[in-house]
């Protein structure tokens, strides 16, 4: 039987596109190289996911093994994309790491009370944000079991997925 091997593929979705750069900088520094997408916010991350509109062409948009969602995108639709994804069969296993400037409580318990996987603070420093992304992408991408995927150990990546 043949195997397809394709790299691990992180959603982004974040209105600033320096953003995305600094994210795959740190994945970079990281060693950590995958196939990184952004999308400007919560409904194009749902175009993407159901592979509409603009991701309607096959191939365009590879099903994601992560999602990094910034929640205060210009319309606010973060909170709608969770709970959208976390109530289709076919998507909620995604883990949604969630990117926020906000630390009020509040703001934390209502991600996790609708399905997100984790809540980072966004860093202050380039420095620090290497950690967190390497943190992210080490435990996502080496530890934790994804259903229906097996991972094919390749050397000096982590980030290879074997579809069969």
């Amino acid at each position: 039987m043949e195997r397809l091997v394709r790299k691990f593929t992180i959603v982004m979705a974040d209105d600033n596109p320096d953003d995305f750069y600094l994210v795959k900088d740190a994945l970079e520094e990281n060693s950590l190289s995958c196939d990184l997408r952004l999308v400007s916010d919560g409904k194009e991350l749902l175009d993407y996911l159901y592979q509409m509109g603009a991701y309607a062409k096959p191939g365009e948009a590879p099903q994601p093994e992560l999602i990094l969602l910034y929640m205060h995108t210009p319309d606010n639709d973060g909170w709608k994309a969770i709970a959208v994804i976390k109530s289709d069969p076919s998507l909620r296993w995604i883990p949604i790491v969630v990117v926020n400037s906000s630390k009020k409580s509040e703001d934390i318990t209502r991600c996790y009370d609708i399905g997100a996987s984790s809540y980072i603070s966004i860093p202050e420093t380039f420095e620090s944000l290497v950690d967190i992304i390497g943190t992210v992408g080490k435990y996502w991408m080496a530890v934790v079991k994804i259903p229906g995927c097996d991972w094919q150990a390749v050397p000096d990546t982590v980030q290879e997925r074997v579809m069969i």
